[in-house]
């Protein structure tokens, strides 16, 4: 019975040598500080930002508030921050730089300037800068970085935004430009005092003005929406339309806006008043925008918080105990800027598997999107009372102003029928809760990062949610396929509009018939985004239209169009670009989308493609379970043959031994 059990693990686990952790999570390594920021860099490289706090990992004689991450050794390399970027912005340009804005003054031990010599303007003991106005500048490359011109610019008096912006929203032009709005001066829990009588300015702890960078002639001016949603309000949710005009989505309300003209139109407000933004933070994406759409936007959102107004408090912390209140499971889409001309409208979509705040939405390169990290109850943020519990020590989760951290993942098909788009089949949990400075980002090779977590105050690595340094891989289902696909002659400049290009796939790395696999082939760009507090500002996908060749020896080539010649679909800057064959995708490819610099892009007539040719013989390599006229038509049926095979072998060998015996 013994050898039979032993027989039946090792036939059972033969399939996984393939299935290559399909599902699952697997710790990666050490990120050296905990992960409130991050984004990638080329190919190999996510760069991760913390707040300013005691990390043990020191340098230059102070702890470490950044490293650079090695996706294929998984190695965290440190390198020097010197401005406090807690809670800023991050947004990409058109050369494929990075750009961090904002965050809070300088802190102590503690979290605040109560250490001897302490100041907003400097603190000595974590020798960091006021961050608030600060722009920080990272041009990934693939020298050492740390040193120039890998290294990042941090300068206390380098550059600087016109206002000091801590949740500062944040969204790029179609000319690379990136708009920065509202956020707090000071900090706090929520945008407003109680009772909330200046709702602009909060007596200078509110920044209700949006400015440009690169500046403009033109000074900060107030946005008028940032003071109808005073309180809840904070990271506004920013879409670029196909128009040029921008969806913000804050506290429950909506609106279109022309930020040349400063002039706002009203959208309807979020049903059921669920709110959104932080600290609420449901999840929020622009779902793909494809030639089947006609490249028409939709943004979904997902949980969040419906507490009512007087419960989210002010500033200093809750009204009520936040991590005894359901997040809400609720889903709704809007299509901003409708094909027809019809008025905009929430249309309600299938709810979560489980009510869910901090949760993430990752585009992933098979057209669905992955949701990730948060918890069942409360809020974002921490505090160290509310008004009901107004005691640290009484504090059931520690500074945690959330519970019940969901660890299992699901995946979003937005385009399966309402009532089947939601599914976590084959997915398994995460046991490290990733709560308040989670953030997850995709990689390029499909697989996605997950990594910080840090509901406290300064480093904390005994209470019940810690300071998170781990970072995890999920392998999203996709990695079940034993083949993928590897295209050949992949531009790494992409433009909007013009001439076509032709990728090649070679029979080898797909399974199936060779006209089947062309007909269900993919391409997909994507930017992931830059990570921070739920949210991937600035991520987008997009399926670039193709038509196809089928060679007589099973060999694909992908006559594939340039971008649509409307940069305000995808603006200019850094992507990933994958093949996706029945489902499974190849490695993503890094490009560069525009002509790499600030300025109106360039743009040609929409490309023009030649009608797809299909083989006579529909011929794939056998040896990866095709052959001519082969049946399978993607990597999950031949992935059944070989369980088959292992299950045929297994009963075999135990029916020979059985016999012996």
């Amino acid at each position: 019975m013994l050898l039979l059990s032993s027989l039946l693990a090792f036939g059972l686990a033969a399939p996984s040598v393939f299935a290559q952790q399909s599902g699952s999570f697997v710790v990666a390594g050490d990120t050296l500080v905990s992960a409130m920021m991050m984004f990638l860099g080329g190919s190999n490289k996510v760069y991760i930002i913390d707040k300013v706090e005691g990390n043990a990992h020191q340098i230059n004689g102070h702890s470490l508030y950044a490293s650079v991450w090695d996706i294929d050794s998984r190695t965290a390399t440190p390198i020097d921050a010197q401005t406090n970027a807690f809670c800023a912005a991050g947004m990409h340009l058109p050369n494929s730089s990075y750009v961090v804005f904002g965050g809070n003054n300088a802190i102590g031990p503690g979290g605040d300037n109560s250490a001897p010599g302490s100041t907003p303007t400097f603190d000595p003991t974590y020798q960091d800068f006021d961050g608030r106005r600060a722009i920080r500048v990272i041009t990934p490359c693939e020298g050492d970085v740390t040193s120039p011109p890998c290294s990042w610019y941090d300068a206390p008096n380098g550059l600087q935004m016109v206002k000091r912006r801590w949740y500062p929203g944040a969204e790029a032009l179609a000319n690379g430009t990136v708009v920065l709005i509202g956020g707090m001066v000071n900090g706090g829990f929520i945008n407003r005092w109680t009772p909330n009588v200046d709702p602009a300015f909060e007596s200078g702890q509110a920044e209700p003005t949006y400015e440009l960078f690169p500046p403009g002639p033109q000074h900060p001016q107030v946005m008028n929406f940032m003071v109808k949603t005073s309180g809840l309000n904070t990271f506004a949710l920013t879409y670029l339309m196909p128009s040029g005009k921008m969806f913000v989505q804050a506290n429950f309300s909506t609106i279109l806006w022309d930020y040349d003209a400063n002039v706002e139109s009203p959208l309807p407000d979020m049903p059921g008043k669920v709110i959104r933004v932080y600290p609420a933070s449901g999840a929020n994406a622009m779902l793909p925008l494809t030639p089947a759409n006609n490249y028409t936007p939709t943004i979904i959102f997902c949980g969040g918080q419906d507490l009512k107004d007087d419960k989210w408090g002010d500033y200093g912390f809750p009204s009520v105990d936040t991590w005894t209140v359901p997040a809400s499971s609720d889903c709704h889409r809007i299509t901003p800027e409708p094909e027809d001309g019809s008025t905009p409208a929430y249309v309600q979509d299938d709810s979560l598997p489980i009510g869910r705040t901090m949760g993430q939405f990752i585009a992933l390169p098979d057209g669905t999107f992955l949701i990730i990290n948060g918890a069942e109850y409360g809020t974002a943020g921490y505090a160290k009372r509310t008004l009901t519990t107004v005691t640290l020590d009484a504090m059931p989760y520690g500074e945690s102003l959330a519970t019940g951290p969901v660890g299992q993942p699901a995946i979003y098909n937005p385009n399966a029928p309402l009532g089947n788009r939601w599914s976590t089949a084959g997915l398994s949990s995460s046991t490290i809760p990733r709560l308040y400075h989670s953030s997850a980002l995709l990689l390029p090779d499909g697989s996605v990062m997950i990594a910080g977590s840090n509901p406290n105050v300064d480093v904390n690595l005994t209470t019940i949610y810690p300071t998170t340094y781990t970072a995890e891989y999920f392998y999203p289902p996709y990695f079940a396929a034993h083949t993928r696909p590897v295209p050949q002659n992949v531009p790494t400049r992409l433009s909007y509009g013009g001439d076509p290009f032709d990728i090649t796939v070679p029979s080898s790395s797909y399974t199936g018939n060779a006209n089947d696999a062309a007909a269900n082939t993919t391409v997909w760009l994507i930017r992931q985004g830059f990570t921070t507090h739920g949210m991937n500002m600035g991520q987008r996908i997009m399926q670039l239209n193709n038509t196809f060749t089928v060679q007589d020896d099973g060999t694909l080539i992908l006559h594939t169009a340039q971008l649509p010649p409307l940069p305000t679909l995808f603006q200019p800057g850094p992507g990933f670009l994958y093949v996706t064959i029945a489902g499974i995708p190849s490695n993503g490819t890094f490009v560069i989308v525009g002509n790499g610099k600030i300025g109106a892009q360039p743009t040609a007539p929409a490309s023009v493609l030649p009608v797809s040719a299909r083989s006579s013989s529909g011929t794939s390599d056998g040896k990866n379970g095709g052959g001519k006229g082969g049946k399978n038509g993607n990597s999950a049926l031949a992935l059944a043959s070989v369980k088959t095979m292992v299950i045929f072998t297994f009963v075999t060998t135990v029916v020979m031994i059985l016999v012996l015996l």
